[in-house]
């Protein structure tokens, strides 16, 4: 564990009934239960755990997603196109799809036990595919290991998880184990966005044997759209692949949405499923909980909730919502403590080039002091006049749904889905939507 070293606690185990010893270390000629010395404990709890589930990915449809931004909404796209939640198992962010039952998920990737006796329950249900987001700290700590996936997305890399990565390089490689047999497997086919430069890159660096299908905005890949046009609704481009062109009106916001959208329509291709129902489905999609998700109001101004936590995320989304607000932004947004540092000042920067005003506030603070974190920001702020600090989420969200007016947008950023905040060892209810939603309440009054 990052945290502790797990053989301190190998006595207390025994005390609780622990029946054998599997460690990387070795625990003494005299030990009193069996024990087993191997060379990497992650890979073997790997390998036990798949065995011990009967290799339930052999015998599922597998599909890796990963990247920085865009793998919940990209999961559940792929879900949707490829039959929906009881057809399709999923593990995510936000839930994970079992097939007759849904559980809150409480890791994107868990750990490799809990994974594969999901997988198994996923097959148990009758389902035939299942949709994993992969993350680069599952890849590194093997959470994965050895198991078969028939199809692996790339969406793209930007700054994130430096905290536990260090530099961005070691970022790549993390997410690269998915795609060039680092992970014990290498996949069948691999969805790349070319859009990004470390997705040219990993085109370049795929091992023999892996077929590459390229999605982007630029017409050299395989799957590309063009003639984007936004809305306040949605979005319209035209869809190229094979020589065929289709005119696609999307019920999602954003030209980011555009490119999740390619990459879903790339893997159910790979799975069998044709463009006509591919597109037809696009229609029904019922959206991401936290993701772009517009709280109703009749107040003539925009609410939308979004789980955007990093630069990159943020200034898409803000750009887009520039596009489609005839009046001003006011973004509600916080830096998670206890993680990467260095971004603070990015997303700061971000959100005050995109914002006409900004509520800093309080995001997953964890251990670290609020101080602290609101010190490391303001290093990005460079106009001081349109930042208001607020160390209250509530209050901050409160702030800025009085000060909107029609044509206005409140962005509330960072949390998306999520219904807690985790401050001073505590894990405390609070859900954006909701708190929204009483505040817009309070106006009608």
């Amino acid at each position: 564990g990052l945290q502790a070293d797990g053989n301190t606690f190998v006595e207390e185990a025994l005390d609780r009934g622990a029946v054998a010893v599997v460690s990387s270390v070795p625990c003494g000629r005299n030990f009193p239960i069996p024990y087993l010395q191997v060379e990497d404990v992650r890979v073997a709890l790997a390998e036990i755990s798949a065995r011990f589930y009967e290799h339930p990915d052999r015998a599922l449809s597998l599909f890796g997603i990963t990247g920085t931004n865009g793998k919940t909404t990209v999961s559940m796209l792929l879900q949707h196109f490829l039959g929906g939640r009881e057809a399709v198992g999923m593990l995510g962010t936000v839930r994970y799809d079992l097939g007759k039952r849904t559980l809150p998920s409480f890791r994107t990737t868990p750990e490799s036990v809990d994974t594969f006796a999901m997988l198994d329950q996923i097959r148990r249900a009758g389902c035939a595919r299942a949709v994993m987001e992969v993350s680069s700290h599952g890849l590194v700590q093997k959470r994965l290991y050895g198991m078969r996936m028939g199809a692996t997305a790339f969406l793209n890399l930007t700054q994130d998880h430096l905290d536990y990565h260090e530099t961005m390089e070691a970022y790549y490689e993390a997410k690269k184990l998915l795609f060039n047999g680092g992970n014990g497997q290498l996949p069948k086919h691999a969805v790349i966005n070319i859009d990004c430069p470390h997705g040219k890159r990993l085109v370049d660096e795929l091992p023999k044997g892996v077929e590459a299908i390229t999605i982007g905005l630029n017409a050299k890949a395989d799957i590309f759209a063009s003639s984007l046009s936004a809305t306040a609704t949605g979005t319209q481009f035209e869809l190229n692949f094979g020589g065929e062109r289709r005119s696609i009106s999307s019920p999602l916001l954003g030209t980011y949405n555009v490119s999740n959208f390619l990459a879903a329509f790339a893997l159910a291709r790979v799975a069998g499923e044709s463009a006509d129902d591919i597109i037809a489905r696009l229609d029904s999609f019922p959206g991401v909980a936290g993701r772009m998700e517009r709280i109703a109001n009749d107040k003539g101004f925009n609410v939308v909730v979004d789980y955007a936590h990093t630069e990159d995320a943020l200034t898409c989304a803000l750009s887009m919502l520039r596009e489609i607000t005839p009046g001003r932004i006011h973004t509600v947004f916080g830096c998670g403590g206890d993680r990467d540092r260095s971004k603070r000042p990015l997303m700061a920067r971000a959100v005050e080039a995109g914002s006409d005003t900004v509520y800093a506030t309080s995001d997953n603070p964890r251990s670290e002091a609020i101080a602290t974190i609101f010190e490391d920001m303001r290093q990005g702020f460079t106009a001081p006049e349109k930042i208001v600090f607020e160390s209250d989420r509530r209050l901050a969200i409160e702030r800025a749904i009085a000060s909107a007016a029609p044509g206005d947008c409140v962005f509330i950023a960072g949390k998306g889905h999520e219904t807690y905040q985790e401050m001073a060892g505590s894990i405390i209810p609070f859900d954006d939507r909701r708190v929204a939603r009483e505040f817009i309440k309070q106006l009608s009054r």
